[in-house]
């Protein structure tokens, strides 16, 4: 497992890994990309931890995933399974979990501050905080085939993965309205979200 694991981790981050695998009893499968989620944890029926992790992940993200879901694990054990599953509970073990990898020895120095602010209150995903998303992103090896929402110009026409056209509208707080051509329902979308720049607005 440990050799495995040296593909998807930044190096320093493996043994703990390991030993948190070990010391919980994790399962763990790495599985081919998903567009909904980057990872998650169920307990089966025969009380056997199971843990997906997108293979797709860079390895920063990688890292945070994984200690997310353990985090979900330890939790539901330490707390009861009636908890919210990403209720203050969680979030206080996620804290503690991820604070023996918040180092230089582990992530890029760039990245040692937004990731500290996010975990000063972790959200449900890493994707929800924008500034965190796209700065994760920055180490994709991939090159990035897609637009952020955020860099569109207002008014643009955009494609969502499962073929959806939107027109995107104004910055709301956070978020930005965005109206679906078919239906003209109004969405809001975060600024990280990925989408394809459509220039030929069907008619």
């Amino acid at each position: 497992m440990d050799n495995t694991l040296q593909k998807y981790l930044p190096e320093l981050a493996v043994v703990p890994c390991f030993e948190l695998i070990k010391t919980h009893g994790v399962h763990l499968k790495i599985v081919n990309h998903r567009v909904t989620r980057h990872g998650d944890y169920r307990r089966l029926p025969n009380g056997l931890h199971l843990i997906t992790v997108n293979a797709s992940l860079n390895k920063y993200r990688f890292l945070i995933t994984l200690v997310h879901e353990i985090a979900h694990l330890v939790a539901f054990e330490t707390y009861g399974r009636r908890i919210k599953p990403h209720g203050v509970e969680w979030k206080r073990t996620f804290q503690h979990l991820m604070v023996p990898f918040i180092r230089p020895e582990v992530f890029p120095r760039q990245l040692l501050p937004i990731i500290a602010n996010h975990f000063k209150n972790p959200k449900a995903s890493s994707s929800t905080d924008a500034r965190l998303s796209i700065a994760l992103k920055t180490f994709d090896e991939e090159e990035r085939q897609h637009s952020y929402v955020y860099e569109l110009p207002t008014g643009s026409v955009f494609r969502l993965y499962n073929g959806k056209l939107f027109k995107k509208g104004n910055k709301k707080v956070k978020r930005y309205e965005c109206v679906e051509l078919s239906t003209g329902r109004l969405y809001l979308f975060q600024p990280n979200a990925e989408v394809e720049l459509v220039q030929d607005v069907p008619r």
